[in-house]
Formats: structure tokens, C-alpha cells, sequence
């Protein structure tokens, strides 16, 4: 004789959706991790990662884009080569870039903050590209906040050499912001055409 139970959801369909969004987005940024070009003479590469980290905090919210770049770090932590050029472990992350790694996971959380203001993520479509680009701004200083001196401090030099050494990045990084920036507000005007 079968016996008929009733199904209980244990979790939710919205927390599975911004799991698996989480996941995507930190393999995305995985990927792009593999996009890394070593400068001569600076220890640190020059990646696509950061589009990686936008994505996450504006797609995401500070919540779920900080829980997937946490598992994009707790998994190269754990030696898969997440991190550029192929990269893992500890040891990596105790090296210079890695408050650059560190400044990824802030990053996203303060973009996810700034353009959604509380912690479920809204519609970007109700987003301003003022807010968008205030986000991103605030993305990139927090990933050169945290490791700029990080780096400074795994090669023993002054806070000034390290930041004379990380100047030629910024202009590339601030690209990235912007790009981001139009393809999120393309994508926005291409949704409100379509709907």
C-alpha cells in the first residue's frame, strides 16, 4: 500500500534562482580570469575579472554578488585555478594581487549596495546611468582601496612605489566600469523598446 506525503519546500524558488545566478557568476568571472596579460616588471597581471565583479554586485545586489565572488575566492582558496593565469590557493591570495582578489568581493558587495540600496536586488531598468556609473566608480576605488596596499605590503615597498606601480591599471579598470556601464544601460533601453 503507498502512503501519500505532501512535498515541503525547504528553499525557496527565488533563493535557488540567486544561488545558481551566484554560481554563474562567479564561473564568469573564473573565465575571464583566463583573460590575463602579465605586465614585466609588476607582479600583478592585467585581467578582465573586474567585468566579473560589476556584474555580480549589479545583477546580484551586495547579498548574492558577495556570496558569488565569496565562492569565486573560497574555491581558488581551495586550489582550483580560479585566479589568473591559472592560479590557486593561499599562498596566491597572500601575494600581491591578492587584496586585489580580496577588493573583488568588496567591490561587489558596495556596487550591489549602492544601486540597489537595500538586499534584494531591484530592476535595473528603473536604474539611472548616473547611479550606474557612481556604482561602478565606487567598485573600482574599493578594489584599489584594499589592494594597492596589500601589494605594497607582499612586496615591501612604500605605499607610494605600490601606487605608482598600479597607476597604469587604473585607466583600463575605469574602461571596464565604463563598458559596463553602456552594456547594462543598452540592454536597459533595448527592454523598454521591447516592452
Amino acid at each position: 500500500m503507498a502512503e501519500r506525503y505532501e512535498s515541503v519546500e525547504l528553499v525557496g524558488d527565488r533563493t535557488v534562482r540567486y544561488v545558481a545566478s551566484a554560481v554563474l557568476l562567479a564561473s564568469l568571472t573564473a573565465v575571464l580570469a583566463y583573460v590575463s596579460i602579465p605586465v614585466p616588471g609588476i607582479a600583478v597581471p592585467f585581467s578582465l575579472q573586474p567585468f566579473g565583479v560589476f556584474f555580480a554586485g549589479l545583477l546580484l545586489g551586495p547579498v548574492w554578488g558577495g556570496f558569488g565572488l565569496a565562492l569565486y575566492l573560497a574555491v581558488g582558496l581551495a586550489g582550483a585555478p580560479v585566479f589568473s593565469n591559472g592560479n590557486a590557493g593561499l599562498g596566491y591570495v597572500l601575494g600581491p594581487t591578492g587584496g586585489f582578489l580580496v577588493g573583488f568581493l568588496l567591490a561587489a558587495v558596495l556596487v550591489g549596495a549602492v544601486v540597489h540600496r537595500r538586499v534584494e536586488p531591484r530592476d535595473l531598468r528603473r536604474v539611472s546611468v548616473v547611479t550606474l556609473a557612481v556604482a561602478l566608480g565606487v567598485g573600482v576605488a574599493a578594489i584599489y582601496a584594499v589592494g594597492v596596499p596589500w601589494f605594497a605590503w607582499a612586496q615591501g615597498i612604500p605605499l607610494e612605489a605600490a601606487a605608482t606601480a598600479m597607476a597604469p591599471f587604473l585607466p583600463p579598470d575605469v574602461l571596464k566600469a565604463a563598458l559596463t556601464v553602456g552594456a547594462v544601460a543598452s540592454g536597459n533601453e533595448a527592454l523598454r523598446r521591447a516592452t
